[in-house]
């Protein structure tokens, strides 16, 4: 609406001042938030660029490359003397290379005088190698037997390293401050830094999405697959004031289920599968599989990290999910392309809250039950 007034030097002034407050509207959020980079690795920029949006705030420039013998070559493209820089890069894809790579953009970061370097780091790469549980004597070979034979306890520990704890000493070792991921696979791995670890929960979207996309949700039951989700799967029963049930597998070897009992009772309902991460899916559809046979209307699966490697997509293809929902710690626009069984929620909101709280000194715990909008 044009200004109008008899006097021209008052006109002049409301114009000048209807300029500034239109400049102060576009510089508010920048206003708020001083001294703040984020940048991105190249596992997934997607994510990246919806957690600057939110905060309102251009992603920092930097430069990836690989020499010809494949070393990785960082470049930060702006100065970050005294800024509060963030690294976003999650545990997917080319998982060693990108681990490699957020540890020289940390070191880069840290050398380059930043004052605080955190790592958003979605999904926690070798989160499942936390500890030393494989046994040495299920290794049928020669000398495990000749143990046995001389009746030695041989069910000790094995040689399996604790892969969890040498990435988070490597993080530190880098120069990172501070760490910001989201349902580990083991909470204890926080215990693994001497820096702070803000784990963040899938949870409040999880039950967002139930609420949104299930019409008989009251209806339902929350099933793990398998005994160390118990917790996770009472605490979503528990909030939606629906029954759980929990299914006990065990494996012949990494990645193979060889028997699974379903612990509930699930007849005649909406089984939700709860868990925190699928690689090959294997666990899942056979957990989908027991539960129809147990007398499940429908069977559907919701997972922080959706990992989805070697035969993962052909075998949520070919079960009887009505639907399989990942959260985007880790890309997923190809594996949607490939399996129309598969849906989205989107957590960079709960990201980029972590990231605007932690920058302005505020608690996140906030964040734990309930959703930024």
């Amino acid at each position: 609406m044009p200004v109008r007034s008899a006097n021209p030097i008052r006109a002049r002034s409301l114009i000048r001042d209807n300029l500034e407050k239109q400049a102060g509207c576009l510089n508010l959020i920048h206003s708020r938030m001083p001294n703040i980079k984020v940048f991105s690795g190249t596992s997934h920029p997607d994510l990246a660029q919806r957690i600057v949006d939110r905060l309102g705030i251009d992603l920092g420039k930097v430069v990836t490359k690989k020499f010809s013998n494949l070393e990785t070559c960082v470049e930060i493209g702006e100065s970050v003397r005294g800024e509060d820089v963030y690294i976003v890069q999650s545990g997917s894809g080319e998982i060693n290379d990108n681990l490699m790579e957020l540890l020289i953009m940390i070191n880069a970061c840290k050398i380059a005088s930043a004052s605080r370097v955190t790592a958003v780091i979605p999904c926690f790469p070798y989160a499942r190698q936390d500890k030393k549980d494989k046994l040495a004597g299920s290794e049928d070979n020669a000398e495990s037997k000749k143990l046995a034979k001389k009746n030695y306890d041989w069910k000790f520990r094995s040689r399996a390293p604790i892969s969890a704890k040498l990435v988070a000493n490597m993080l530190s070792v880098a120069g990172a401050d501070h760490i910001i991921t989201m349902d580990l696979h083991a909470s204890q791995i926080q215990g693994f830094f001497d820096i702070p670890v803000d784990n963040l929960y899938a949870e409040p979207a999880v039950l967002k999405w139930i609420k949104e996309n299930i019409p008989e949700w009251k209806n339902s039951i929350i099933v793990s697959p398998d005994a160390g989700g118990a917790k996770r799967v009472t605490s979503i029963a528990d909030r939606l004031n629906v029954e759980f049930a929990l299914i006990h597998k065990e494996r012949k070897k990494a990645n193979e289920v060889a028997s699974m009992v379903l612990v509930g009772d699930v007849k005649d309902k909406i089984a939700i599968l709860v868990d925190d991460m699928a690689d090959t899916c294997g666990t899942i559809v056979h957990a989908a599989d027991r539960l129809v046979e147990a007398g499940a209307t429908k069977v559907y699966a919701i997972l922080t990290h959706g990992i989805f490697s070697g035969p993962a997509i052909s075998r949520i293809n070919n079960a009887c999910f009505e639907a399989v929902v990942v959260t985007n710690t880790i890309p997923q626009d190809g594996h949607m392309r490939d399996c129309p069984k598969i849906q989205c929620i989107d957590v960079s909101m709960m990201f980029a809250e972590a990231v605007r709280r932690t920058h302005n000194g505020e608690s996140v715990s906030y964040l734990f039950s309930n959703v930024p909008y």
